[in-house]
């Protein structure tokens, strides 16, 4: 008996064995869960934004908090309801007209004119097999659309949970700390810190993913705008959600796009969306995510397509927007690179001293 007290003793001391046993206990869990994972992350992703934005708001309007988030979730709400009346039958329609479109034009290449572009078409539909690519880029969208009962559960549930934790976040955080002077305070106080490193990391890294969503968004939609690029609803939310994929998003984007626009303008129209993908791509790498510096993990690029491809496995969907952030989180625990750090002995090269100057 004074052997397993000894032991038990020992196991307590010992900081990093008893951090590595209850990650491993949470990893358990959440594997258990995988089914709900989309209200969790839904949950979480809800929770982490509007807490931050009730608190902004807070910090320069003495507006109670409780009033503050109550009007935030009726707009949010309201929002909701009126895309899904107004706009979400448009979108599943323009949906369904863009996919037929580029089915048509990929069954069809011959009626290019130009001989040079025929074959260069025609090499580009053989060798990366661009049906595949266009149900890939699409599939995200379509899966929501289709599933969207589902989809609508798990977003009223993580709504709901989000609601009554922001609403109650006084009393939530003063009953969660009874926790930590329980008879398994240790074990509540490993949860904490992991729980704060997740936030610090995860929840920073996926603020930063959708602030810089919108932005391509924004940019990306104004300019196809102007090109007068048809079903522009079903475009802008595919680049929403493929921007929320780090690196690999960019990519994907170009193929259903380039094509519309070859459809509408031409080879012009082509080398235009080429050029407007790549000054946002640089916008995006150069000036909003060192405005967003936590967000910038410095992941090589292959380590970061490996990540994508091992969490698109693991989590679906899903594991294409939180898998860097998650591994992001583990680089940290791990200690091998902590995202308070990330940046700092980085010298600016020339391109980002030129982006600095022009969006001063």
């Amino acid at each position: 008996m004074d052997n397993i007290t000894n032991w038990w003793q020992k196991f307590l001391n010992n900081t990093k064995l008893r951090r590595a046993t209850v990650l491993l206990l949470i990893i358990l869990v959440l594997y258990l869960c995988r089914s709900m994972m989309t209200t969790i992350l839904l949950t979480f992703i809800f929770t982490l934004l509007i807490t931050k934005l009730v608190l902004w708001i807070r910090a320069r309007i003495k507006i109670p908090i409780p009033i503050l988030v109550i009007v935030i979730y009726l707009l949010i709400i309201g929002a909701i309801i009126l895309v899904s009346v107004l706009y979400l039958p448009k979108i599943a329609e323009q949906g369904v007209e863009t996919t037929k479109t580029l089915i048509t034009f990929y069954e069809s290449p011959h009626s290019i004119k130009n001989p040079q572009v025929r074959a260069s078409v025609l090499w580009l539909l053989k060798n990366f097999n661009v049906p595949n690519q266009i149900k890939g880029s699409m599939n995200l969208i379509f899966s929501y659309i289709t599933s969207i009962g589902t989809t609508g559960i798990a977003m009223f549930m993580s709504l709901l949970l989000s609601f009554f934790f922001t609403l109650e976040l006084k009393q939530v955080k003063r009953f969660s700390k009874k926790f930590l002077t329980s008879t398994f305070g240790w074990f509540f106080s490993d949860i904490l810190y992991f729980a704060k490193t997740f936030v610090k990391t995860f929840g920073v890294v996926i603020e930063a993913q959708f602030f810089i969503a919108i932005c391509n968004t924004t940019i990306t939609t104004i300019c196809l705008w102007i090109m007068q690029i048809p079903q522009l609803l079903i475009l802008a939310v595919m680049i929403f959600f493929l921007s929320l994929i780090p690196v690999a998003g960019v990519i994907i984007s170009l193929i259903p796009l380039t094509l519309v626009g070859y459809m509408v303008g031409g080879f012009r129209y082509v080398i235009y969306i080429f050029i407007i993908i790549m000054l946002v791509h640089l916008l995006e790498a150069y000036v909003l995510n060192p405005k967003f510096m936590s967000a910038k993990t410095e992941l090589p690029i292959f380590f970061t397509f490996v990540v994508l491809l091992v969490g698109e496995h693991i989590f679906g969907t899903w594991g294409l927007i939180v898998s860097v952030p998650i591994f992001t989180f583990l680089l940290d625990v791990l200690g091998v690179q902590n995202v308070d750090d990330v940046g700092k002995n980085k010298k600016p090269g020339w391109i980002s001293k030129l982006m600095k100057k022009c969006f001063k």
